[in-house]
């Protein structure tokens, strides 16, 4: 198991706000790792961002069309997770009149949802289809999802991330 060594620097800019910079170990430098993030942009790979973002360990960080967990749905959960909107087969229910949606081979375990500086819950509808298919969704502050990304991804579980960049709002 590979592990990944967060060395945390706090550096002081001219505001009273500090930012965070992570560093990661030689053995997870090919991965997408969040690398540094702070008011107005996250860092993925050193590369910023001033819009939110949504990736995995592995492909590529896509833009992610939301400004405020308020514009969040399921369908741009699916999006972010790297799932199409899942297509039913009209007949089915001849077959399995109380199936369940399955699980796509490619789906990660869990979903993690940075809501900028502050941590804002989903309204639960949003979040039961990707529940319903056993997709894990975590719904934390940016900078905890970073983190916990960080550690997921270098432990090697199949984990996505989609980040709303901290805007300076204050953390309650």
């Amino acid at each position: 198991m590979q592990h990944l060594y967060i060395l945390m620097r706090y550096y002081q800019a001219t505001k009273p706000e500090f930012l965070l910079k992570l560093h990661t170990d030689p053995a997870t430098a090919a991965l997408n790792t969040v690398t540094a993030y702070g008011e107005g942009y996250i860092e993925v790979n050193q590369v910023r961002f001033s819009s939110s973002v949504a990736f995995g360990p592995e492909g590529e960080v896509t833009e992610w069309p939301v400004e405020s967990p308020a514009d969040i749905t399921s369908s741009l959960l699916h999006q972010a997770a790297g799932l199409s909107e899942p297509v039913r087969d009209p007949m089915a229910f001849l077959d399995e009149p109380e199936a369940a949606p399955s699980r796509p081979a490619n789906a990660p375990e869990v979903l993690l949802v940075g809501t900028g500086a502050r941590q804002q819950f989903l309204r639960p509808e949003v979040l039961r289809p990707l529940l319903a298919i056993g997709i894990g969704v975590e719904i934390m502050d940016t900078h905890a999802a970073s983190r916990t990304y960080n550690i997921l991804m270098a432990e090697g579980r199949r984990v996505v991330v989609a980040l709303i960049p901290p805007n300076g709002e204050s953390k309650k």
